[in-house]
């Protein structure tokens, strides 16, 4: 594919025309007025996309841009913060990374994981919790999502923040980051972008690692990504595991190959931590579907389906995950 237009085409051939142009709301549909009545105090995003008018691309097959006009369609829903490492945001080189910045700070969109040295890509975000304390955003990349190891921050060079393996040499290292970080009232989050595209599988040393962020780093919630779909949920000493939230908007509508694994399908994830500790008191999940390269409600059978496998995916990590008469998806512990 050559220019973004033939992903509108696939899409168009799937599920119909969309129309032309649209407002920078378009894109979340549905979910708007989920966000309205959650009113979560934070929004964050795993942003897998470089914002830049860049033509210098990077030496690898896939490449993502966001035209920096664009942004607001990020402020239309909120965003507060961006996780910035992964295996796209440098697609067009750290020329486009260092526009993506920039963009992004103009914006109002705070962004971590990604950096013009070291020092910036592994540092936090900080936002306000409305009064309620802090929720302090560390984000993480690995090489096995895709992240090319040059890609890596350096002392003077823009890069991500990528974890060079899952030892406990680099837990000491983000736990002593995370320690010199975290007040009382802080709810601590791990973004990670590792694993696979597809596939259910949650390799051992992932989950070695994401319980040792939560007893040695001190982390409340692992808020992992890069596989397309959801996978399994674990609740681990009361602290939250997303070993991967799947795409919550991409541009895969009428590309085939996959269909197993219901890519259409997205969740947005809405849990509720306790003040005083962090612990997790509640989460809730809501179903939507990408149609027109918007986030409409799923139907019912659609969001059953999702809390059916998640439930699945979920039961053998000691979370199970139930299908509400509204149509949200709760999980419940041990």
């Amino acid at each position: 594919m050559a220019s973004a237009d033939g992903y509108v085409a696939l899409a168009e051939s799937a599920h119909g025309p969309i129309s032309r142009p649209v407002d920078y709301p378009y894109v979340w549909g549905d979910a708007l007025a989920a966000l309205d009545r959650a009113r979560p105090d934070a929004r964050i995003v795993n942003l897998e996309t470089s914002v830049t008018k860049s033509m210098r691309y990077a030496n690898k097959e896939i490449h993502y841009k966001m035209n920096p006009k664009n942004v607001a369609c990020l402020t239309a829903a909120g965003i507060g913060c961006c996780a910035l490492a992964n295996n796209h945001v440098l697609d067009w080189g750290r020329e486009g990374l260092l526009e993506t910045l920039q963009t992004l700070a103009q914006a109002g969109i705070r962004c971590a994981g990604a950096g013009r040295n070291a020092a910036e890509a592994s540092a936090p975000v900080i936002l306000d919790a409305s009064g309620k304390g802090r929720v302090v955003v560390f984000s993480f990349g690995t090489a096995d999502s895709g992240i090319p190891p040059d890609w890596a921050a350096g002392a003077s060079e823009p890069g991500v923040n990528l974890l060079r393996d899952l030892s406990d040499r680099t837990l000491a290292s983000i736990a002593a980051l995370s320690g010199a970080t975290r007040r009382q009232d802080d709810v601590l989050v791990a973004s990670i972008h590792w694993g696979a595209n597809f596939g259910y599988a949650i390799p051992g040393e992932n989950r070695r690692f994401a319980h040792g962020l939560i007893e040695r780093g001190g982390f409340d919630v692992i808020y992992g990504h890069s596989s397309h779909h959801p996978l399994g949920i674990e609740v681990y000493k009361r602290k939250l595991i997303l070993y991967g939230c799947g795409d919550f908007l991409n541009d895969y509508e009428g590309i085939g190959g996959y269909e197993e694994y219901r890519g259409d399908l997205a969740l947005m994830y809405l849990p509720v931590f306790s003040r005083s500790n962090g612990d997790l008191l509640q989460l809730k999940m809501q179903a939507f579907q990408i149609r027109r390269f918007r986030l409409s409600s799923a139907a019912a059978e659609d969001a059953r389906w999702l809390s059916d496998r998640l439930d699945r995916e979920s039961a053998p990590l000691g979370t199970r995950i139930r299908l509400g008469e509204d149509g949200s998806l709760t999980a419940t512990w041990a």
